[in-house]
């Protein structure tokens, strides 16, 4: 499930990089039901990586030249559900992908360690892409990550 409207908008990415300066990375991950939307003001507010759900846009190949355009890296997440050679055509676009391992949206869930050899494959296929997961990640599951 996505949602409508973000709670840490750009506004409070301007804010921030008034505040601390050029020098920390900021990774926009939007859970957002049209990420197209946010791409600019994004952008102009000073966001550095912009990563959107396969699963929340129609075209992805369009959303990934706009964020390119607009100056920004680009994130490509995939929820549990989503099967990783659905972003496997946009690697060699993107500059990072995202596993998801929680269902999007609410917290304190647990860590879904089957998403692991998706990472996997990830890395076999593509090995110079960054790649993260997100979600149900602490002291006791940070290793199966690092293990990948």
């Amino acid at each position: 499930h996505f949602v409508p409207n973000i709670t840490f908008g750009h506004p409070m990415v301007e804010c921030l990089r008034k505040s601390i300066g050029q020098d920390p990375f900021f990774d926009m991950h939007m859970m957002v039901s049209r990420p197209e939307q946010w791409v600019k003001p994004m952008a102009a507010a000073g966001a550095n990586q912009y990563t959107f759900h396969i699963e929340a846009t129609t075209n992805p190949g369009n959303l990934i030249k706009e964020i390119k355009e607009s100056g920004m890296k680009v994130g490509l997440a995939i929820k549990p559900g989503t099967t990783v050679e659905e972003l496997a055509p946009w690697a060699n676009q993107i500059d990072m992908a995202l596993v998801m391992t929680v269902e999007p949206g609410f917290g304190g869930q647990k860590f879904m360690e089957d998403m692991m050899p998706k990472v996997s494959w990830l890395r076999s296929q593509f090995p110079s892409l960054d790649i993260e997961v997100d979600g149900g990640v602490g002291p006791d599951t940070i290793h199966k990550c690092a293990e990948v």
